[in-house]
């Protein structure tokens, strides 16, 4: 149960990630050459053939001025 939350969850992040890259009005080339990702691994990551590495997703959120809000808090430790 809780593999398939983290599918769910996984997906509705790169769904989000997709509509914002079709939402700031650019083309993925252009989104590419602004962010220094590389142009073919932008493509496969839209269309859901493979995902981006940590530095890539770090640049894409920068550009496309996202915020990343977890749905649940961290457990404290006292």
């Amino acid at each position: 149960m809780m593999h398939d939350m983290a599918k769910k969850r996984t997906k509705k992040l790169t769904d989000q990630l997709r509509q914002a890259i079709d939402d700031c009005g650019l083309s993925r080339y252009e989104i590419a050459m602004k962010t220094g990702i590389d142009e073919s691994a932008l493509a496969k990551f839209y269309n859901g053939h493979r995902g981006l590495s940590m530095e890539s997703l770090n640049a894409l959120g920068e550009f496309l001025q996202l915020t990343i809000h977890l749905g649940r808090k961290a457990e404290r430790k006292d």
